[in-house]
């Protein structure tokens, strides 16, 4: 089914990709009622949520099956409803139900807030990823983001202040955090992370459609809540954000991970600090390992997030069979340690190594992006081998982390430019038209 293959110099990496890729591969499934999908759940419910659709797409886009998370994801925008107070079903079987370990009724159900916000942002980057327009125009899932930025939050912000809340009476309908743990959370970090994300991929999403009014007023929305969170959730003593306002308004436990995944966290000091805390101080349950490597490669933590990755692929890891694992591997390693990140507004597709060996080679092969198949290699972190292998002429934006105000364009100096990434690091870049069936390399001299 995947044509997907990794080489390099480092055969402990391939032999963990190769795992991840047969492991992902078994919970991919046809033909059942619920149309295509794979199971984003726990092993042997025959079931996805949302939560871990949200956070396994990637990978399963790097293995070909965007055509799977459209149907996922469009049966999660389809269920939303207001007898739910604009909930969707938390989790979905292969018989197109809701799954009754989940689900009694629509007054008696599981569901934790991020979620419709986590489904939304990911609708957002399956569109980059693929240029499939069914997200931009497609009348259920065009339901699903306008609920969600308007009723969704309505229905669950108590006392108006623009966050979701849950009170302790709410049972588990509408946790107000993934943390199932404690149930005494009012608002999770993760939760405003996730309301930050949705709405900047709501915004993104009007722009396409032409709603600039739409898009500024979400934009907007999204930047208060990102003041207002670095105001309100830092905690200095420990250098890290805090988990949650808990029930008496009271702040409680320290969340590095989700902010940062979501990328609420704009000061550089803080973000810094938060990554040195996540290094330390690692989530000790397997689904936030899992998003170890995307969230430190995003920010230039390569050597932590190499060290993250390995382990997800370790066969002595607790619950390595949980499908979260082996799709975030695969995810990681495409996103983050090769660094393709397509943007299917305008054709691009962008690269930067972040390999922790100048001497070491990765090469990844038949990577499904936009219209096209094309192929990346990185030795080092100076030189990158582009390949359009199929489909029509793609921009690629090959980057480095480098000051250099030129680049090597097949072996001809040619004019760079520079920018900041998310890291806050300087980096110089190229942009190359890429042809079907051509290769280019690039190199810092």
């Amino acid at each position: 089914m995947s044509r997907i293959v990794l080489e390099s110099s480092n055969q402990r990496l391939v032999k963990g990709f190769d795992w991840a890729k047969q492991q992902a591969l078994k919970y991919v499934y046809s033909g059942d009622p619920v149309g295509d999908w794979y199971e984003a759940a726990l092993p042997g419910r025959e079931a996805f949520c949302m939560r871990d659709v949200s956070h396994q797409s990637t990978g399963a886009q790097v293995l070909g099956l965007g055509c799977h998370n459209r149907n996922m994801l469009g049966k999660f925008a389809y269920n939303i409803s207001e007898s739910k107070d604009f909930c969707s079903y938390w989790e979905i079987n292969k018989h197109n139900l809701p799954a009754p370990v989940d689900y009694t009724n629509d007054q008696n159900f599981w569901y934790n807030l991020p979620a419709n916000f986590d489904v939304l942002d990911c609708c957002y980057r399956q569109y980059l990823w693929t240029g499939d327009r069914s997200y931009l125009t497609s009348s259920v899932f065009l339901n699903f983001y306008d609920r969600t930025v308007t009723d969704y939050v309505d229905s669950w912000d108590i006392n108006g202040d623009g966050l979701l809340e849950h009170l302790s009476k709410y049972g588990f309908r509408g946790l107000a955090s993934y943390n199932e743990e404690n149930w005494e959370i009012l608002v999770g970090a993760d939760l405003v992370a996730a309301q930050y994300a949705g709405y900047l991929a709501y915004a993104n999403i009007q722009e396409l459609r032409g709603k600039d009014s739409l898009s500024k007023e979400y934009m907007a929305k999204a930047k208060r809540l990102s003041i207002a969170f670095d105001e309100n959730w830092w905690n200095e003593n420990a250098q890290g954000y805090y988990a949650a306002v808990l029930q008496d308004h009271s702040y409680w436990g320290i969340d590095n991970l989700a902010p940062l995944y979501f990328g609420i966290v704009e000061d550089r000091r803080k973000t810094n600090l938060a990554l040195d805390n996540l290094v330390k101080q690692k989530p000790h349950h397997v689904e936030g390992k899992s998003h170890l490597p995307e969230t430190f490669y995003k920010y230039g933590r390569n050597d932590a997030a190499y060290e993250a990755l390995l382990e997800l692929a370790d066969p002595g890891l607790e619950r390595r069979e949980y499908p979260e694992v082996s799709y975030s591997m695969l995810g990681s390693v495409a996103t983050g340690m090769m660094g393709i990140s397509p943007d299917a507004r305008c054709s691009m597709i962008s690269t930067v190594p972040r390999l922790i060996d100048e001497k070491e080679w990765v090469k990844i092969q038949n990577v499904p992006v936009l219209e096209n198949e094309i192929s990346v290699c990185h030795r080092g972190n100076s030189e990158t081998t582009f390949t359009n292998q199929s489909g029509v002429v793609v921009h690629w934006k090959a980057c480095f982390r480098t000051k250099k105000r030129e680049l090597l364009l097949d072996g001809s100096l040619t004019k760079a430019i520079q920018e900041t990434g998310t890291d806050f690091q300087k980096y110089s870049y190229v942009t190359v038209p890429v042809e079907r069936g051509e290769t280019h390399t690039l190199k810092v001299p």
